[in-house]
């Protein structure tokens, strides 16, 4: 299977790290055109700059706009009128005691992790639905099904936006429209790594050991029994994003190592 994405438009948002960027880097390197985001600018530049550097024909351009706002999201609509290819990827996570998350934090965990997908849906769809051609894929979890106690705030916004991407797929019915999520498990992005060389600091031990241990006692049901890597996360949703994945809709795609005990 040869996947190829030439003359397709694709926004990734919150693509200047992570499983974003390693997206960002596998859309361009199969031909898209694809628009990068983040909140600022030096970060979207070094971001295009990497991937001119994996890619070097590739087609990149960014949009410095911070989504989590309806303004910042009617900034990079603005900006970029028509897209093919939407991934809702821009996310926050913070480990934090249930009885210690405040109002604030609720709110402001929706509004990155949820409205900005829900914005840029409704911004990008309609456009995809008349040309009756299109993709969009919301980077859900694995604590979208398995709540972290540690992150309750977190598993709420990954849940919501299972039930959003269904809905929204409802709304394809007899297109070439698809809407899916993804749902990656443990994945070593830099805000993970740094989690991690905190705990290795905290525990007296290597990245490695406390890396093994973590998914060892936090999450003993994964199958791989080891962090993802980004590379591997975007494989999944290059696929989704895919021609080939004409099929796949209103599906929730588990990339979580077997971590998921359940067969549904």
């Amino acid at each position: 299977m040869k996947i190829d994405l030439s003359g397709t438009t694709a926004l990734v948002t919150g693509s200047t790290g992570g499983i974003g960027h390693a997206i960002a880097k596998g859309l361009a390197g199969v031909g898209a055109s694809v628009i990068v985001n983040g909140r600022t600018q030096a970060k979207v530049d070094a971001a295009i700059s990497s991937i001119g550097q994996f890619a070097p024909s590739a087609k990149v351009r960014g949009v410095a706009a911070d989504v989590s706002t309806a303004e910042g999201c009617a900034a990079l609509v603005k900006s970029v009128t028509d897209v093919d290819i939407l991934i809702n990827n821009a996310g926050i996570f913070e480990p934090k005691e249930f009885f210690d998350i405040p109002d604030e934090d609720w709110t402001r965990f929706f509004d990155v992790n949820v409205m900005s997908g829900v914005r840029l849906s409704r911004a990008y769809m309609p456009g995809m639905l008349k040309r009756n051609w299109g993709r969009i894929v919301f980077i859900s979890s694995e604590s979208s099904l398995m709540i972290p106690k540690e992150m309750i705030h977190y598993g709420m916004t990954k849940t919501a936006q299972l039930s959003i991407s269904r809905g929204l797929a409802e709304l394809t019915k007899g297109t070439n429209v698809t809407v899916n999520a993804v749902m990656p498990g443990p994945t070593m992005s830099e805000g993970v790594e740094t989690f991690v060389k905190d705990l290795a600091r905290q525990n007296g031990q290597s990245v490695e050991q406390a890396a093994a241990n973590f998914i060892r006692q936090h999450r003993p049901s994964s199958l791989i029994q080891r962090f993802a890597t980004v590379d591997e996360i975007a494989n999944m949703v290059v696929y989704v994003a895919s021609r080939q994945s004409a099929v796949t809709n209103g599906a929730a795609l588990r990339a979580e190592g077997g971590l998921v005990q359940t067969i549904a």
